[in-house]
């Protein structure tokens, strides 16, 4: 049986095809939970024509129903000449101390100080916080002179299953492979397993574990585009999204003024986005009490204190590729000054290294089952209850070396990424051992930056035996660059257990005495390279601008990549080059040209090769160049374009891989010394 019947077999109802949001959404900004809260009620089935039906069922409730901003006037309208009329809604509600009433506010149809029932905020307390998607019949009663507002809340649900059977959960789950239930969980997210190898996998299942975790510190720094926050806005309605500098003392924890609990008070992740910013002005009163909170789970403004199980979950973007960071500053570089503080970085239960994690594109995406967003919600909201450390200790010790505050980061993390995996509690020694290293790799990757940051902090072998052998865990860049983290003086470390690693680059060619010359090449010839033309004039060069009219063309593009595969080759571990292109469109394909430049920017990100273009439509515009910021100027007649057509679409073709297979068109080649 294959892995769709098995899913539709064990969890009918329960499930639905994570293609069909995008199908229904439109224009609607509204989360996938709450779509696929309406497709559960209409599509969860495997039969097409009921699918199809169900659709467009919830297209017409989308349409008659949701609160379109631009829309509201009419929406108004339809209330106020039908009597009454349900819509979708995001809401929120607070405490009109003057009239002891609570007064709602709807997002998008703009209402406000709508009187809603003590008895609706008692059911869903959420309201009283940054608001809850919900299903809302509203009727309109006349306006008049008095305090009343004319709007009636006649009845609110807000969009999210009300119960789950957890036990059933866990007795469906042995009847899947670990394999076939990674890739449903991944399939749930909106992913295609098959465009993820293991770890990958288990890096995107790890951002789950602020939900199911109480209390839960997690961060997650790297090149933008990744999907960093994307789970934390769409896969439950029991997280909240916040930007990094939109957030104050009295929103998170509570408001002085009237008592009132902030969001840690109700929702059971709390995620930072755009959290990176060096520049970025932050409350350091604010900073004290999330590092007070994130280690004893309580806080304290004014004479009481309060105590609260939400997660912190923290997403940014980097500024350098993760060699860079690693030997000129630390992995948490782009934090603001205030959160750049070794006190805030320990209480950090683990750190996702998200330069690891790829860029999304289409093929990433998934057309297959997986579980409605909001049940899965729901499952991992009741996991929060329960702890999975004890599978741990079970086959393993941990190293007596490793502190409580490490121990505790470590445990959080397995136990997370049990209840997601294995929420049946039946786990292999060595299935427990792959959460288990990732668990101590995610801690030890803090604990490194913390012992850069702060010389009080000292190294930690973060090891653990099982049974008879000890196992020391690295994590992944240790064994990539390890000349990046051996300190003077260091004597030749263990060895690790193996994984496949990078390896660096310690040997050059010989190096000859350059100087300026001309050349000129042949039509036909064969064996020249970029990297024969260029790579020893670039050396040591941090900026290269590429002067070039004519990259206007894919296969033209394509040279361009290859160059700066060729300079990313050859750069030196831990420093970023700057390549800059200055080149024209053709007319009327300044949208193509840009679009093509903008897709081979994004690809690189992170790499450590740092690319921006401009376009000069100037007719004096014409020659073609390679500059650098050590003095040497290389004018080339065709520029980077010297190669004949080739096959580049056969994979078999050995002139697709080497330059050298290549037959060139007739070019001259100038190398000065500025």
């Amino acid at each position: 049986m294959g892995l769709e019947q098995k899913i539709i077999k064990h969890f009918e109802g329960k499930v639905v095809r994570k293609d069909l949001t995008k199908f229904v959404k439109g224009n609607a900004v509204v989360p996938t939970y709450v779509l696929e809260y309406l497709l559960g009620q209409h599509c969860a089935s495997s039969d097409d024509e009921i699918v199809t039906q169900g659709v467009e069922k919830v297209k017409e409730i989308i349409k008659k129903h949701f609160v379109h901003r631009d829309e509201a006037e009419a929406v108004k309208h339809d209330i106020v000449t039908k009597g009454n009329h349900r819509v979708i809604d995001k809401v929120s509600a607070r405490l009109n101390d003057r009239r002891g009433i609570y007064e709602a506010e709807f997002a998008n149809l703009g209402l406000k100080k709508v009187t809603i029932s003590n008895d609706i905020i008692a059911n869903h307390k959420k309201l009283l916080t940054s608001g809850v998607w919900c299903i809302v019949n509203l009727s309109y009663l006349g306006g008049d002179e008095g305090n009343d507002s004319p709007w009636v809340i006649e009845s609110l649900k807000p969009i999210q299953i009300s119960h789950v059977d957890l036990e059933e959960f866990k007795s469906l789950r042995s009847h899947f492979t670990k394999d076939e239930w990674i890739d449903l969980l991944m399939q749930s997210i909106g992913l295609n397993p098959e465009q993820f190898n293991f770890r990958g996998k288990l890096i995107q299942l790890t951002r789950m574990v602020s939900f199911c975790e109480n209390n839960y510190n997690l961060i997650e720094l790297g090149p933008k585009g990744t999907g960093k926050s994307h789970i934390y806005s769409e896969l439950s309605p029991h997280g909240m999204l916040i930007s990094g500098g939109e957030v104050t003392q009295a929103k998170l924890f509570v408001n002085n003024s009237n008592g009132q609990i902030g969001l840690v008070g109700y929702w059971d992740n709390v995620a930072f986005d755009e959290f990176a910013g060096i520049t970025k002005r932050v409350d350091k009163n604010l900073v004290d009490t999330m590092k007070n909170y994130m280690a004893n789970k309580s806080f304290s403004r004014g004479s009481s204190p309060y105590g609260a199980a939400a997660s912190f979950s923290f997403v940014g973007n980097t500024m350098h590729s993760v060699t860079h960071m690693i030997k000129h500053s630390d992995l948490f570089e782009a934090l603001p000054k205030a959160y750049h503080d070794s006190a805030f970085l320990d209480r950090i239960h683990c750190y996702i290294p998200g330069w690891e994690v790829q860029k999304l594109r289409n093929e990433l995406f998934t057309d297959g089952n997986g579980f409605i967003a909001d049940y899965l919600a729901e499952i991992l909201k009741v996991l929060r209850k329960d702890d999975y450390s004890h599978l741990c200790s079970k086959y393993f010790e941990l190293s007596e070396g490793i502190t409580t505050r490490d121990r505790t980061a470590v445990l959080k993390t397995f136990s997370g990424l049990c209840k997601i995996i294995y929420p049946h509690g039946d786990c292999s020694k060595e299935e427990a051992k792959e959460l288990l290293d990732f668990a101590l790799e995610g801690r030890r990757r803090v604990k490194n930056q913390l012992a850069i940051i702060d010389e009080t902090f000292s190294e930690v072998e973060f090891s653990y035996t099982n049974g008879t052998n000890k196992i020391a865990v690295l994590t992944l860049e240790e064994k990539q660059y390890p000349s990046l983290f051996k300190k003077e003086g260091d004597e030749e470390t263990e060895t690790y257990e193996e994984i496949p690693m990078v390896v660096e680059r310690t040997t050059t060619p010989k190096e000859e005495l350059l100087s300026g010359k001309h050349v000129v090449y042949e039509e036909n010839t064969k064996g020249v390279s970029y990297e024969k033309l260029f790579a020893p004039y670039l050396k040591g060069a941090r900026r290269i601008t590429i002067n070039d009219p004519y990259l206007r063309l894919f296969y033209q593009v394509k040279n361009l990549m290859e160059f700066i595969q060729m300079v990313h080759k050859n750069k030196t571990i831990g420093e970023d080059i700057e390549i800059s292109v200055v080149t024209k469109y053709d007319e009327f394909k300044e949208q193509e040209s840009e679009e093509r430049f903008e897709q081979l920017k994004e690809s690189i990100d992170g790499s450590g090769i740092v690319f921006d273009y401009e376009f000069d439509q100037s007719l004096s515009f014409h020659a073609r160049s390679i500059e650098t910021d050590t003095g040497w100027k290389i004018s080339i007649d065709r520029g980077l374009d010297i190669f004949q057509p080739y096959d580049f679409k056969n994979p078999f073709n050995l002139a697709n891989t080497l330059q050298e297979e290549r037959e060139v068109k007739k070019f001259e080649i100038t190398y000065l010394r500025e």
